[in-house]
């Protein structure tokens, strides 16, 4: 399968390098879970695959576009811990916004409805979103993301918040997009067993480089 996204001797962090990847590729149809420690550079790779953070050295490539170019627009939908949601507009407009910003627009009410049924929001449509709960809200911006129908899903623990029958709800409709659609995933997740059960493939950050998931999880208490 193509790679959806391409790294190479790649320095993340600010000032200093928090995490340093020589080669990585993430094919189309495929999960990736990261996990690690707090503070450890996963939310900071996320940020620098989609382009909110440059990075220090290296080769970011997304849908075949080299950083720091960026891909069409509508390519990489990101599901940050903060959500980002317009937390005075309803449902229904946060929802329209990640339609919106597909790469095609021709049928973008008919994706946001079926987004938010999805995510068992329907009931929610036209409710303000800081009237929802965390939870809700974080279903939210899962529909926005799965609305605007894009190649890659960036997720940093979008499962917080949820319990364990909406959970596995998110988790159906957000795999079965990936698998439909050839999308590619990467996903930020702390709970080990679970980051297993979704993924394809898990990698731990350990010593400021991505390694194979190791039995031995001492290392990612914190």
């Amino acid at each position: 399968m193509p790679a959806v996204v391409r790294l190479e001797n790649l320095e993340v962090g600010f000032r200093s390098t928090l995490l340093s990847i020589e080669k990585l590729e993430i094919s189309s149809g495929e999960i990736l879970a990261i996990t690690g420690p707090s503070g450890i550079g996963k939310t900071s790779l996320l940020r620098t695959i989609s382009g909110l953070l440059r990075p220090i050295s290296g080769l970011v490539q997304v849908d075949g576009v080299r950083s720091p170019e960026r891909p069409r627009r509508g390519t990489i939908g990101y599901i940050p811990q903060k959500l980002g949601l317009v937390r005075h507009s309803s449902v229904w407009a946060n929802v329209m916004l990640g339609s919106r910003a597909a790469r095609s627009s021709s049928d973008s009410k008919e994706r946001a409805i079926n987004s938010i049924i999805a995510m068992g929001l329907e009931e929610k449509k036209y409710e303000s979103v800081k009237r929802l709960s965390g939870g809700q809200q974080r279903r939210v911006a899962i529909a926005r993301t799965l609305a605007q129908r894009p190649k890659l899903i960036l997720a940093d623990e979008f499962l917080s918040e949820l319990d364990e029958k909406t959970s596995m709800k998110v988790t159906k409709a957000v795999t079965n997009y990936v698998s439909a659609s050839g999308a590619a995933m990467i996903l930020v997740e702390h709970d080990i067993a679970r980051a297993k059960e979704i993924s394809d493939r898990l990698l731990i950050i350990d010593d400021g480089r991505l390694n194979p998931f190791i039995t031995d999880t001492s290392i990612l208490e914190v």
